[in-house]
Formats: C-alpha cells, sequence, structure tokens
C-alpha cells in the first residue's frame, strides 16, 4: 500500500519536476479546453454552446491551478511566519529573563555590604577572558571565578574550609582587622615566623598597630617550662619590638579542668571570626579554617582568655 501510494505521489509531481511550471498549466488548461469542445461536439451542442463551454472549463481550470498554488504558497508563508513568531517569542523572553536576572543581580550587590565598583571590576576582568585567550589562560580564569564563588558561598554559610596551609586570608584578615587580634601558636609554628609568609605577616601586623591602633596578643604554647628556650625568647623580644603583646605559656602549668578543653592553633579577628590551622601527626599544617560561627567563636574567645590568663 505504502509503495502504491509513493508510486502515485511520484506519479503526479513528475511532470512538475520536468516540464515548467507555466507550460503545465498551459497545458492543462487546453487539455481541459479541448476535452470540453470534443465532448460538446459529439453531442451537436451550437458552435457558441462548443466554445463558450470550451473557454469557461479551461479558464476555470487555469485559475483552480493558481488558486491551488497560492494557497499551498500561503499556507508556507503562514508556517515560516509562525515558526519565525515562535522564535521571535523565544528570543524576547530569553532577553527579558536575562535584563531580569543581570538587574536581580545587581540590586542584589547594591545591597550587599560588597562595593559595587569593585564587583563591576571583576566582571568587567572576567568579561576580557576572551575565546580568544590561550586555553591554559581560559582555564585559570574559570578555576579562580569558581573558586572565588565557593569562597562567597562558604562565608555567606559562615564556615570555609580550605585543604593545606593558606598564604593569602591570614594577611588579608590581618589588613581588615580594625580592634584586636588574639593568637596562639604552637610548635608547629617555629618554623613558620622567618618564612617568607611569616616576614608578610608581621609586617601585616605592625601596619594594623600603627595604622589602625589594633591590639595583637600572642601567645606561645609550650609543654613544659623547660621548652622556653633563648631562640624562643629572641622570637618573643622581636615581636614585641613591633608592637606585639607576647606571653609563654607551658601546658604543665594549667590546672588539670584547664587542660581538658582543646588547645591548638588558632586566631581570633574582632572577636568575630576564628582562623583555625590543623596539623597532623607530623606537625604538617593540613587544613585551615575560617569560622564565623557566633556559638564558635566564642568559644575560642574564652578559651583565649583562659590560656592568656595563665600565662607569663
Amino acid at each position: 500500500m505504502a509503495g502504491s501510494l509513493e508510486t502515485g505521489s511520484g506519479a503526479q509531481t513528475a511532470p512538475s519536476r520536468m516540464v515548467p511550471p507555466v507550460l503545465f498549466k498551459t497545458l492543462l488548461t487546453a487539455l481541459v479546453g479541448g476535452a470540453t469542445y470534443l465532448l460538446t461536439d459529439a453531442t451537436n451542442q451550437p458552435e457558441v454552446w462548443k466554445l463558450t463551454s470550451s473557454i469557461f472549463l479551461g479558464g476555470a481550470a487555469l485559475i483552480i491551478q493558481y488558486m491551488t498554488d497560492f494557497e499551498r504558497r500561503l499556507t508556507s508563508v503562514e508556517h515560516t511566519i509562525s515558526a519565525h513568531n515562535a522564535e521571535m517569542k523565544e528570543l524576547v523572553a530569553n532577553g527579558f529573563a536575562r535584563i531580569n536576572e543581570a538587574t536581580e543581580l545587581f540590586g542584589l550587590v547594591d545591597r550587599s555590604a560588597l562595593p559595587p565598583e569593585g564587583v563591576s571590576r571583576l566582571i568587567r576582568g572576567a568579561s576580557k577572558v576572551g575565546t580568544g585567550s590561550p586555553a591554559i589562560m581560559q582555564a585559570f580564569a574559570r578555576a579562580e571565578v569558581a573558586e572565588l564563588a565557593n569562597l562567597m558561598e562558604n562565608l555567606n554559610a559562615k564556615l570555609v574550609d580550605y585543604e593545606g596551609e593558606d598564604h593569602d586570608w591570614i594577611v588579608t584578615l590581618t589588613g581588615c582587622a580594625v580592634d584586636t587580634i588574639d593568637a596562639t601558636s604552637t610548635a608547629v609554628d617555629r618554623d613558620f615566623w622567618p618564612s617568607e609568609l611569616g616576614q608578610r605577616y608581621l609586617r601585616a601586623q605592625r601596619d594594623a598597630i600603627d595604622a589602625h591602633g589594633v591590639r595583637i596578643r600572642r601567645l606561645f604554647i609550650i609543654e613544659k617550662p623547660e621548652d622556653n628556650t633563648i631562640d624562643l625568647g629572641q622570637l618573643c623580644d622581636d615581636q614585641q619590638s613591633l608592637g606585639i603583646e607576647v606571653k609563654v605559656l607551658a601546658l604543665s602549668d594549667l590546672s588539670p579542668i584547664a587542660r581538658m578543653d582543646e588547645t591548638n592553633d588558632f586566631i581570633v579577628f574582632d572577636e568575630s571570626l576564628s582562623y583555625e590551622i590543623g596539623s597532623d601527626l607530623r606537625g604538617v599544617n593540613t587544613k585551615t579554617l575560617m569560622d564565623l560561627r557566633a556559638d564558635r567563636v566564642a568559644k575560642r574567645v574564652q578559651r583565649f582568655r583562659t590560656l592568656w590568663e595563665a600565662g607569663r
């Protein structure tokens, strides 16, 4: 059945493919007119009737062909216009959606504590990393944007976790402090202070003291009084010369109850943010944490007060 339909369709469209459309219409019109003339002649109709009938039916056949073509083309145009309208509606809808999203984002930026000009600089700078840039540059830019986005989301969640030792947050937070910086320092940090990061950190603390009057206290924690070596004494003197208040605490001097609480490296900035460093059994710093949860920060503040009062 399908084969017969396909054959019939091919038979119908073959003449229109082989013969020009105008010539095909002319031949069909002449055929209808001639057939009509022969039919009226066979029935012995008057000559006027023969001609009138032939011309009328031939013209009708021609008009029907043009009307059929017009209807087909009109249908095609309607489909094209309908598809075009659908595309335009989709484009307009997508455009308004992007505009609404952009408006919402800029509204959020205006209501946030972030400076709008800083966010605008970030967007403009990111947009300039075009497709013509080297692949490594594009990949690096995408990774940095993703990392920054994760940082903002985690800060909003009040807990930021960083694998490994941080080299930027500690200096930036020092420059942002306006009131106090309370820090503990264990034996894990002994090699930190002569390092490049340690020196940058101390310079940032000196600037915080000089420029903003930030009170900085550092408590060096050792296991027993005998560990208070000459080198540690020199380190304390060096930091005191920068305006940092320094004490040394031997854990063995703590009361049994005070020793029960956790004692590790942490820094409390403005009594609002706890910067903590985790180390493994080898004494290697493996994790950095920024904690803004009020209950956690309050515990760190109280723990530092307890240890500071016990220090010498």
